[in-house]
């Protein structure tokens, strides 16, 4: 009716306007016949590693394929796993004709466990940009998260590396030389001058010093608190996730310098068991081990965890323990324990710096409420360091650190445990 009327009141407006609907039709007809002519249009691969590596950015590839004879314009939309929460994910190019195109991105998980990717879709359109057409590709896949292996790669030379300060690792320098001679070798930068062999210099005219190697087969444990005290979160990871890749990194450390590596978790009971050992699948047995390790709820025994050190390790190991104290009160229902494992062995316990707290103290205060929190932070700041000199007025070592430098941290105390002959 209404179109009745305006073609009596506005003849020539009425028929421009069914001219441009027929074109639109015509237009809409032809972009669906152009792109629904052929079945097979473009084709879609998501490429995904075999595992990802917990906290590190792992990369996802994407491989498509124009085979229309003009070009396409894409909007990929890919079903990433609901732990990302990503509920805008796309990613628009132009494809050249009969060609193919490479892409990527990256994606970081926070959770160990398994995700759920869905299908790969692509909608496509021509020039005319009227009609888009879906593709979808790859059925639903289920790929695991593993603690950070790629941290792992990382720091894979240290153990044998000459230029360790590049990495953030200190040089300790030897007190003597207890360690078991290896071989004579020429002078390099850095050498100990006290190492010269003089009588091999004499003889080739030039310097050579003599090589000591570690200790061997010493076992090296780490023993992860998984109470609740290790929930607490830092840029999307939880403490126990930074101590899990701590652990992964001085365990293999630990086998390239020739010593056993060893893991295992307490709270309510200790769990996770991997005896300390040199073997060539240790490292993948750790890394199955640490998969499924979640924390709790629970305040951890540690009457629990002496006994079981007490019970289960009869040598004198090098104990890495990874846990957290936020006050003196904490450390004291726990140092009787403590004690009684340093008795035995090297015990260096790992703790977290409230780094959340710094902010806070660096600011300027400009009102009264600004000042309390700045006096109460400044407060739990100082309490951490007095942890660290309770600790070692009972003869056990520490490490306070934060937790994106706890790995360099360990490193770094373990090999100054390793050059001091202390273990």
């Amino acid at each position: 009716m209404i179109m009745f009327i305006l073609g009596f009141v506005f003849p020539r407006w009425f028929n421009i306007a069914k001219l441009f609907l027929l074109i639109f039709i015509a237009l809409n007809v032809l972009d669906t016949l152009i792109l629904f002519y052929t079945y097979k249009g473009i084709n879609g691969v998501r490429r995904l590693p075999e595992k990802l590596s917990n906290g590190d950015e792992n990369p996802v590839g994407l491989k498509i394929e124009n085979f229309y004879t003009f070009p396409i314009y894409v909007v990929i939309i890919d079903e990433i796993p609901e732990q990302f929460q990503a509920r805008n994910f796309k990613i628009e190019r132009k494809l050249a004709p009969l060609s193919s195109t490479e892409l990527q991105y990256k994606i970081r998980p926070t959770e160990r466990g398994e995700y759920h990717f869905g299908k790969l879709n692509i909608y496509i359109s021509s020039i005319f940009g009227l009609i888009s057409r879906r593709f979808s590709f790859n059925d639903d896949t289920v790929i695991p998260t593993y603690p950070s292996f790629m941290q792992l790669r990382k720091y894979d030379l240290l153990a044998i590396s000459n230029n360790l300060q590049q990495y953030g690792i200190k040089k300790v320098r030897r007190l003597g030389h207890t360690m078991e001679f290896e071989q004579i070798k020429d002078y390099v930068l850095g050498d100990d001058l006290r190492t010269i062999n003089w009588k091999a210099t004499a003889k080739k005219n030039q310097l050579m010093v003599n090589q000591f190697q570690d200790e061997k087969s010493q076992p090296v444990y780490s023993v992860i608190d998984k109470g609740r005290v290790m929930r607490m979160p830092f840029e999307g990871l939880s403490l126990l996730d930074y101590a899990i890749n701590a652990s992964l990194v001085i365990s293999n450390v630990a086998l390239k310098k020739q010593d056993k590596a060893g893991v295992f978790s307490f709270s309510k009971k200790v769990e996770n068991r991997v005896v300390a050992e040199r073997r060539t699948s240790q490292m993948n047995l750790i890394l199955e081990n640490l998969y499924n390790l979640k924390t709790n709820f629970y305040e951890s025994d540690f009457g629990r965890l002496y006994s079981d050190i007490k019970r289960n390790i009869k040598h004198r190991s090098l104990v890495l323990l990874y846990t957290n104290f936020e006050t003196l009160d904490g450390l004291h229902r726990q140092i009787p324990y403590l004690k009684g494992i340093a008795k035995s062995h090297l015990l260096v316990v790992i703790f977290f710096k409230n780094t959340e707290l710094n902010s806070l103290i660096t600011e300027k205060a400009e009102t009264v409420q600004q000042a309390y929190d700045k006096v109460i932070a400044e407060k739990f700041a100082f309490e951490k360091r007095l942890i660290v000199n309770e600790l070692k007025k009972y003869g056990i070592q520490s490490i306070l650190t934060s937790p994106e430098d706890l790995t360099i941290d360990t490193i770094n105390k373990y090999l100054e445990i390793k050059a001091r002959g202390l273990l």
